[in-house]
C-alpha cells in the first residue's frame, strides 16, 4: 500500500493540529543528546516526545525522559508503555523528517489498520547513498521490510493487537514489521533523512555487506544476542 500526497483530501489545519496530539512520538536514545535537538524541533505539534534512554552519560533533553535497559527493542517497549496517545510514532535519533510529514501522517492516521513507513533517505550527495536509497526502496517493495530507521507510525489498538516490539537487542524492527505482514504496512511518500556517519566511516559497501549477512542470519535462525555482537556502533 502507498499513500499519495493526493490520495485523499488532507485534513484542515486544524484538524491537523488536533490529529497530531493524538500521536505520541517514541524515540530510543543512548549518548545522543547532539542528534536530538532538530528531530525534537521537528516534533513540537505532537502530543509527546518521550526520550527512551538507555543509560546515557548525560540526560537528553527535549522531550519527556524515561529510563529503560539498553537495547532499541526493550527501549521501544518502555517508550510505548509510557506513552499516552493513541497513536505511536517510533523514529531513531539520528533522523530527521522531510517538510510536510505532518499532513502525510494525518491522512495515514484515516487508516488505523495499517502501519506506515517513511522513504528512506540519507544525509549525503555521494553516488553511493543514492544506490543504497534504491536498494532500500527495492527491499521495501519486494519484500517487504523497512528498517526503524524509516520511522513507524502505528495506532496503539494494532501495536497491542500483533505483540508490539520484543525485547530483543538486535532486529526488534524486522520482527514487528513481519508480524505486521505485507498487507499492514504502507509506505508514506515523504523522507526519513538519516545520518550515513555510519556508511562513511565503515565504507559504503562493508556496511551495507555487514547489514545484509545480519538479515540473512536473523532468516537462518541465528539468535539476536550473537547478531548484535556482529552489527557493531
Amino acid at each position: 500500500m502507498f499513500y499519495s500526497e493526493d490520495a485523499k483530501m488532507e485534513p484542515s489545519c486544524q484538524e491537523q493540529k488536533e490529529k497530531l496530539l493524538r500521536v505520541s512520538a517514541v524515540i530510543p536514545t543512548l549518548d545522543a543528546g547532539h542528534l536530538l535537538p532538530l528531530l525534537v524541533g521537528q516534533l513540537a505539534g505532537l502530543g509527546e516526545v518521550i526520550l527512551a534512554d538507555g543509560g546515557s552519560a548525560e540526560t537528553p533533553q527535549g522531550g519527556r525522559v524515561i529510563a529503560a535497559p539498553r537495547g532499541r527493542g526493550e527501549q521501544m517497549i518502555a517508550g510505548a508503555a509510557a506513552a499516552q496517545g493513541d497513536w505511536l510514532l517510533f523514529l531513531h535519533a539520528d533522523t530527521r523528517l522531510d517538510s510536510g510529514w505532518e499532513a502525510v501522517v494525518c491522512t495515514a492516521m484515516q487508516a488505523p489498520g495499517h502501519a506506515a513507513y517513511f522513504r528512506f533517505a540519507l544525509d549525503d550527495a555521494s553516488s553511493e547513498a543514492r544506490r543504497l536509497e534504491a536498494m532500500v526502496t527495492w527491499r521495501c517493495q519486494w519484500l517487504a521490510l523497512p528498517y526503524g530507521d524509516q520511522g513507524l507510525l502505528i495506532s496503539r489498538a494494532l501495536y497491542e493487537a500483533v505483540g508490539g516490539f520484543q525485547p530483543i537487542p538486535l532486529m526488534e524492527d524486522v520482527d514487528l514489521v513481519r508480524r505486521l505482514g505485507r498487507s499492514r504496512l504502507a509506505a508514506l511518500p515523504v523522507r526519513a533523512i538519516t545520518s550515513a556517519e555510519r556508511w562513511r566511516r565503515q565504507g559504503w559497501w562493508v556496511r551495507s555487506a555487514r547489514n545484509l549477512c545480519i538479515l540473512t542470519l536473523w532468516f537462518l535462525g541465528v539468535s539476536p544476542a550473537r547478531l548484535v555482537r556482529l552489527y557493531g556502533k
